[in-house]
């Protein structure tokens, strides 16, 4: 019995229409792995798959999703915000050369200095992780590319448009000027659009990054080569699966205090005034909940690359890989319980400095074993020194030397004296650069014969590394003691005579020399390299799948090799020929689609064949009428927004229902090795559910933190709620929540009955469910309607956590009516349902959020 043609309603058992099973044998026998392919066949395959995942040429390149085309983008386009904001330090140490100098303005400097933080930090460093991760994970797991080829697209147009928008306001006069960190009350008074430009534009970043950690994560979760158990990962994808982790729960809570910020500059809800019940301290939280875990989101990404460069240079694997991956999820666990290490100079209770103090101190050991892991390595292999290395021993220099200073400023009392002083500023230089910048220079002369086939230069990469690494220590060394005979951070001037001159000056003539390290790098990215011989296949003799891809072919890996070692290329017999020469899982295109392997969470064992997306133009579309709904509004153009929001909306369920319809022509297919495997799968096994549960989870976590903002009130204010103050009417919120339970359960019984053979049932379902959500919604907002957010924080938050829920009900509703409409059109038959799975799922983490804004905004109030 086939899709084609179901049986009748009603007349099925359920197990009809799940989805078939993998057939054939498995794990392949070596007799199977060593069976040649005819040359004439092989021929025929290649030629089939270069032409199935070769991007389109012109213009109609920006069309493209290849993992490898926008992994180049992106890391490009990071390296060039890195540039632009390198620049802007540069001008800084100009105008901090001597005393009383006038090189810049006090505006113009903190637009730089502002400016200089935000673009390392969001335009350079997390992304850079990302765009390397998109660019190689795929090699690292033999891949032929991540799961949503789309969404990393789109991601990188709203980087890319984001960045540019933020960036470029300096070259107007108009950029922020109350420094990266953007601390009220000093940035609520601050007038123009600088404010709203920092907001609304790294808000929009921020989403581009949570996109991207979605893609890295269900990547590694469910792409890997089959037999490459979780135990076998290699060190890189384990620090891609904890620093994607580390994303989805540290930049929520950054999206919801800018969602509280730009409420208040919008509209004048007081989260932040103390006159009206506010507490700008409720935005240090927020924001450093985000920003201590962002230093181990920059940080642990660097192991990653050092974790796969030593290895090959000590010509022996890596020791204690499994202390290593404990050490690296216990590094992102403990980071979030540092974030008051940057609030001790806020007058906070004695028991919390003392709690955090500890903690902050406590994160040293799993950094240390990671980096007593990579010593023991290279003192039991035979190391052969490479420029990789080379880079990779100045940034453990640092980077110790950055640690050193950490857990000096990580003891309360120390920290009072250095806190806000160039001190710091060194500390935070040797840590980013030592922990970051230098291991990935170190990773882009290792990989770039992955990425392009050809070398870098030996003799430019040491100029470029004894340039850096000198000019930055005359740089940043000399700040310790700056910092400490008193000079404040974020002075655009000072006065001669204080003994900060000559420091000045030396940390002034040190950039210079790190500026002419990174030209020097540049010119090794960027100059012509035609006439260069093509790098060997593997020219550092590494262990890891990387080294086994053709850098001149599109396709990834010619076919997906079943792994049985963390180095098959050491230990697995002629590993690379036969994966080269077909002798793996989906080595064809017979029906000309991309195609790439999913296997179990656990195990690797292969269960789908999925198509992946080809060259589209729908996710710039996309992209762009995003990007005007968050920047139109800087320019109070509120139609336009609205406008631009609603296209944006339109162009992405297009995008999404042009996938969901699209089924393929047969059950299964030949995956090769003997082995038959579904094309298409639903529920906990698809890709698809596994990404909206990993972005609901970031979801919720941006939730949690506006739950968070009631009780921080609650507790840091004697007048929350105030005396006398209107409540939430009781009754209406708790027919809201009826409503939307209801609703809830029509979402997860049409799913239900859908697979049970009744889709007209399930139909019906989704013809209710939206208008009792609608229900729900609007008697949410009529329960809170008598409360002013104008008038008092209580109100305020009470608003917004009303604002929040019902913008995701109304999320709610198109994902219904997409499902109404897919049942009506017979799209979403009981064979083809995982859009009704992954709107079920969705459901669940809504209908826990309508819950607990009912108990926060209607019984909460009335407890307290």
């Amino acid at each position: 019995m086939t899709t084609a043609d179901p049986p009748r309603l009603g007349s099925a058992p359920a197990d009809l229409y799940e989805a078939p099973a993998p057939s054939g044998p498995y794990p392949p026998t070596e007799e199977m792995l060593a069976e040649p392919v005819k040359p004439k066949l092989r021929g025929a395959q290649e030629d089939r798959l270069r032409k199935v995942w070769e991007g389109p040429k012109g213009w109609r390149i920006l069309s493209d999703v290849n993992n490898q085309t926008v992994g180049v983008w992106y890391s490009a386009t990071c390296f060039a915000f890195m540039l632009g904001a390198g620049v802007l330090a540069l001008l800084m140490r100009v105008q901090l050369a001597v005393p009383d100098n006038d090189f810049l303005s006090a505006g113009t400097y903190n637009q730089f200095y502002t400016m200089h933080g935000s673009a390392m930090m969001f335009l350079f460093a997390v992304p850079m992780f990302e765009a390397v991760s998109i660019l190689l994970l795929p090699a690292f797991l033999s891949a032929r590319d991540l799961p949503f080829p789309r969404l990393s697209a789109f991601g990188y147009w709203s980087f890319l448009v984001g960045g540019v928008f933020v960036l470029g306001s300096i070259l107007f006069g108009v950029g922020p000027q109350s420094g990266w960190f953007m601390y009220p009350p000093v940035s609520m008074q601050e007038e123009g659009m600088g404010p709203d430009i920092w907001l609304l534009g790294l808000s929009f970043i921020e989403v581009a990054s949570i996109a991207a950690a979605v893609e890295l994560i269900v990547g590694v979760l469910k792409c890997r080569p089959p037999g490459m158990r979780v135990n076998l990962m290699p060190l890189y994808a384990w620090y891609v699966l904890v620093v994607g982790g580390m994303i989805l729960f540290a930049f929520p809570p950054l999206i919801a205090g800018d969602f509280l910020f730009e409420l208040e500059r919008a509209l004048g809800w007081p989260f932040f005034n103390p006159e009206k019940g506010g507490d700008p301290l409720l935005w240090q939280h927020l924001f450093w909940i985000f920003g201590h875990p962002e230093v181990y989101i920059i940080f642990l990404p660097s192991i990653a690359l050092t974790a796969m460069v030593v290895p090959t240079f000590a010509r022996h694997p890596i020791v204690g890989y499994s202390w290593i991956v404990l050490s690296a999820v216990g590094t992102g666990f403990l980071s979030f319980g540092l974030w008051v290490h940057h609030m001790f100079a806020t007058g906070l209770p004695t028991m919390s400095l003392g709690f955090f103090s500890a903690a902050s101190e406590a994160v040293v050991i799993p950094t240390g074993i990671q980096l007593f892991a990579f010593v023991a390595t290279l003192m039991v292999g035979r190391v052969k020194m490479g420029l990789p290395m080379l880079w990779i021993a100045g940034s453990l220099a640092i980077f110790t030397a950055g640690g050193l200073t950490g857990v000096m400023v990580a003891v309360a009392p120390f920290d009072w004296v250095v806190h806000d002083t160039y001190f710091v500023v060194a500390h935070l230089h040797y840590t980013l650069f030592g922990g970051f910048v230098f291991p990935v220079i170190a990773g882009v002369y290792y990989f770039a014969p992955v990425v392009t086939g050809k070398m870098l230069s030996e003799r430019l990469g040491r100029w470029a590394f004894w340039l850096s690494f000198a000019g930055f220590n005359i740089t940043f060394l000399p700040m310790h003691l700056t910092g400490l005979v008193g000079m404040p951070r974020r002075v655009f001037t000072y006065p001669g005579g204080l003994g900060w001159d000559w420091l000045n000056m030396l940390s002034t003539v040190g950039a210079f020399v790190i500026a002419a390290g990174f030209a020097v790098l540049a010119w090794d990215l960027i100059r012509p390299k035609s006439k260069e011989p093509k790098a060997p296949r593997n020219p550092w003799e590494a262990g890891t799948l990387e080294w086994s891809a053709d850098p001149d072919e599109s396709w990834g890996a010619r076919s997906v090799p079943y792994v049985t070692s963390r180095y098959p290329l050491w230990d697995q017999d002629e590993f690379v020929e036969r994966a080269n020469a077909g002798q793996g899982y989906i080595p064809d295109a017979p029906e000309m689609r991309r195609e790439t392997l999913i296997t179990s969470v656990i195990d690797a064992r292969p269960i789908q064949v999925l198509r992946v997306a080809e060259p589209t133009w729908i996710t710039l579309v996309a992209a762009f009428f995003t990007a005007g709904a968050f920047i139109l509004p800087v320019f109070h153009l509120y139609t336009l927004a609205g406008v631009s929001g609603a296209l944006a909306i339109a162009t992405v369920v297009v995008w999404l229902y042009r996938s969901a319809r699209d089924h393929p022509e047969a059950e299964t297919k030949d995956a090769g090795l003997g082995l038959r495997l579904p094309l298409y799968v639903s529920g906990p096994a698809a890709v698809g559910w596994w990404g909206m549960w990993i972005t609901m989870l970031g979801d919720s976590t941006a939730f949690a933190s506006l739950v968070f903002g009631v009780f921080f009130y609650w507790t840091a204010r004697p007048d929350f709620p105030p005396e006398g103050a209107v409540h939430a009417d009781l009754p209406l919120a708790l027919a809201s929540l009826a409503l939307i339970a209801v609703a809830w359960a029509l979402t997860l019984g049409a799913r239900m009955l859908n697979t049970r053979g009744r889709p007209w049932l399930a139909t019906l379902c989704h013809a209710i469910g939206p208008v009792l959500t609608l229900a729900g919604g609007a008697a949410l907002v009529l329960a809170v309607r008598d409360l002013d957010p104008t008038t008092h924080v209580y109100p305020a938050i009470m608003w917004a956590l009303v604002v929040w829920t019902t913008a995701h009900l109304g999320v709610g509703v198109l994902m219904q009516l997409f499902c109404l409409f897919g049942l009506l059109t017979a799209d979403f038959g009981p064979r083809h349902d995982a859009p009704l799975w992954n709107v079920a799922l969705f459901w669940h983490f809504l209908g826990l959020t309508a819950l607990v804004t009912v108990a926060c905004v209607a019984l909460l109030p009335r407890l307290l």
